[in-house]
């Protein structure tokens, strides 16, 4: 089961919990001994794998002759049939072979091949909507092939439809949810918000696990497409998970909170929320993140993906003081949230208000919370290590998190009052007489 670098022990943990079987962690992904239905389970319930592979051959190999030999001597034919289209897709990790493309072919020539022989037709390939898709992976001196359950990436909900210009995967909020310990026990006791909510992923990916909602209920996978599969018993994994759900009542208050700068954005989380069955849970509102108050009376905790770098499109007012640059920065280009990584785009009107502002909205930010969110917990994803620093916070935890090649952190910031660290004063500064300029910005 491949998963983000970061997440093994996350994803081990939640097989174990799945399935109850303990499982081997690698380098970005998990090995575990287990059955067909257990694999039907996996893709139902999983949120941080990235698919849920079988894998069908583990051998030495030198050549590319070794690869076809490999994939020949799969039983390919008690897996699909061949009427149904297959995609080959492979990685490497230190292989000594020059080409993985020809390397790719000879796998598919190897499956081809296999089925010509045992039934006398082959299989058409589709690389872009294939039924079966097989897998190999190569590392210095061994290949191991498998056979996709997953289909489409796991982090395809099925639900979000709505979303913005750089939306956090799915797979990647799960991760920062099981980081902090967000499960359904800690829902009934915290509330969670996220400040800046985007299209709602966050929010919804924490209904989900509070109400007992699986990942994968409003979609579907490529083992339906597979021999072994049974549609009884698929249906009864999926009644069984039904049933387990977690009731709240429409007229119960909700316990996930939302906010964006933006009321586009707002609107997509409240249509995405809809669709994953989790409206009646969160509250999403439009508001700056610089001063949006407490959603509720009870002390909980903030977990955001903040806008990071140049770009602070959800900063809202933390760039209004450079308005007047306003069109010198619509040339400029800005660099979207880690959930998409850096992205150069152009810079519409609105965002050039906010972005040409962005070095003081951390320390805002900071001081907002010291003022407002006393005795709050806030988790923030960030690619920057000198974010702390920038925000004069100190931080209780880190946990490193990959998003794809971006290495990030997820800090810990336990908020009372006072716990922002104010900037140290020069020497010149504690000499001078402060500024009498009503041009000045007010001090946080």
């Amino acid at each position: 089961m491949p998963c983000a670098a970061g997440v093994e022990g996350f994803l081990a943990d939640e097989v174990a919990r799945i399935t109850g079987i303990v499982g081997r962690t690698g380098r970005a992904g998990l090995m575990l001994q287990a059955s067909w239905r257990d694999a039907l389970q996996l893709n139902l319930h999983s949120r941080l794998a990235q698919r849920v592979l079988v894998q069908l051959a583990h051998q030495p190999y030198r050549t590319e002759a070794d690869i076809y030999d490999a994939a020949a001597g799969v039983a390919w034919e008690i897996w699909f049939t061949a009427r149904e289209r297959f995609k080959v897709e492979i990685t490497a990790q230190h292989s000594p072979l020059k080409s993985l493309n020809f390397a790719a072919l000879k796998v598919k020539d190897a499956v081809a091949d296999r089925f010509r022989h045992k039934t006398g037709a082959r299989p058409d390939v589709d690389t872009a909507w294939p039924d079966v898709r097989v897998f190999a992976h190569l590392t210095h001196d061994h290949v191991s092939i498998y056979i996709d359950t997953s289909g489409e990436p796991l982090f395809k909900r099925g639900w979000r439809e709505d979303k913005g210009d750089a939306p956090l995967k799915e797979t990647l909020a799960a991760a920062m949810l099981a980081a902090i310990g967000w499960d359904g026990q800690a829902a009934a006791a915290l509330p969670l918000y996220d400040p800046c909510c985007g299209s709602g992923t966050i929010a919804i990916e924490a209904a989900q696990i509070a109400l007992g909602i699986p990942a994968g209920m409003q979609r579907r996978f490529a083992f339906e497409q597979l021999l072994p599969y049974q549609a009884h018993v698929w249906a009864a994994i999926k009644k069984e998970a039904a049933q387990a759900q977690k009731t709240h009542a429409a007229d119960e208050k909700p316990f996930i909170f939302g906010s964006d700068v933006a009321h586009r954005m707002v609107d997509f989380a409240q249509r995405n929320a809809q669709r994953a069955g989790v409206a009646h849970a969160i509250e999403f509102r439009g508001g700056d993140a610089l001063q949006r108050m407490p959603p509720c009376e009870q002390a909980g905790v903030m977990l955001l993906n903040p806008p990071y770098g140049e770009r602070i499109a959800a900063a809202g007012v933390a760039g209004q003081r450079a308005s007047s640059y306003a069109t010198q920065a619509t040339s400029q280009p800005r660099v979207h949230r880690v959930g998409a990584g850096a992205v150069p785009t152009p810079l519409g009107r609105e965002q050039a208000q906010t972005d040409t502002g962005g070095d003081d909205f951390f320390p805002r930010l900071a001081a907002h919370w010291k003022r407002h969110y006393s005795g709050w917990t806030a988790w923030m994803l960030t690619p920057d290590l000198k974010l702390p620093s920038l925000m004069r916070l100190k931080e209780s935890r880190r946990i490193p998190l990959w998003n794809g090649p971006i290495e990030c952190r997820m800090f810990r910031f336990d908020l009372v009052a006072g716990s922002a660290r104010g900037p140290k004063p020069t020497p010149e500064a504690t000499q001078a007489t402060p500024p009498a300029s009503s041009s000045s910005p007010a001090p946080e």
